[in-house]
């Protein structure tokens, strides 16, 4: 798995601020920016998202490079308010695909040798089918989940905060929550001040909202408040 930043709206911390604060300012985004503090951009974005005024955050925007499963991306391409470009199964050639092994498979030794062995049949298929003429786009249907894709992906803060709550959650699948985290570290670096407070619910907004299948992180989260 590999997830990584790869670009991003300059400045984007400011971007927001400026855009927020135009609102309400009879100068010009521009000027703003310029006469915009550190410290200034700072505060106003932590007020800005704690009044819960998220529309000029969509403002920034954050391109990732994304590896993984395809079990894992088509969990991620739900997510409808982002843009993707993917490898594609139908025009390059799988015949030695490499395979994403989850962890309660890899952890026993017997489950992942018929793991392993299952994904050599399939290569071998694939090849065979091929070998009889079938074209690619045909051929992959018997491509399994666990086949590793590349893709690129971008997102506006917004709708990053939105991805984070879902995906970070320990009641998303684990290979997209990894996922997830490691985006959320990636534009930590960035951005600081605007994903400060990103994440689960029970780390954005000190609630949870699975009920019954709560995972139980909420309440040692309220003991060290």
């Amino acid at each position: 798995m590999e997830v990584r930043l790869i670009n991003h709206t300059p400045d984007p911390e400011r971007t927001v601020a400026a855009a927020a604060r135009m609102c309400y300012s009879p100068i010009g985004a521009k000027r703003i920016m310029e006469d915009f503090s550190d410290e200034e951009v700072r505060n106003f974005l932590q007020k800005l998202i704690q009044m819960g005024h998220l529309s000029p955050t969509e403002h920034a925007s954050f391109t990732f490079s994304i590896s993984g499963s395809r079990s894992m991306s088509h969990q991620l391409v739900r997510h409808r308010i982002a843009s993707y470009s993917q490898k594609s199964q139908r025009y390059i050639k799988e015949g030695e695909f490499n395979y994403i092994i989850p962890p309660s498979i890899r952890d026993n030794p017997e489950a992942e040798k018929v793991f392993i062995e299952e994904m050599e049949n399939i290569k071998n298929a694939y090849k065979r089918l091929m070998e009889l003429g079938i074209h690619q786009e045909d051929a992959r249907f018997i491509l399994p989940n666990a086949c590793e894709t590349n893709l690129i992906c971008t997102f506006n803060t917004r709708s990053l905060y939105n991805f984070f709550k879902l995906r970070c959650c320990t009641r998303a699948q684990w290979e997209i929550r990894e996922v997830a985290q490691r985006m959320l570290e990636e534009v930590k670096k960035v951005a600081p001040i605007l994903f400060e407070k990103a994440g689960p619910p029970c780390i954005s907004e000190g609630i949870c909202r699975e009920g019954d299948m709560s995972c139980g992180r909420i309440k040692h989260i309220k003991k060290s408040i």
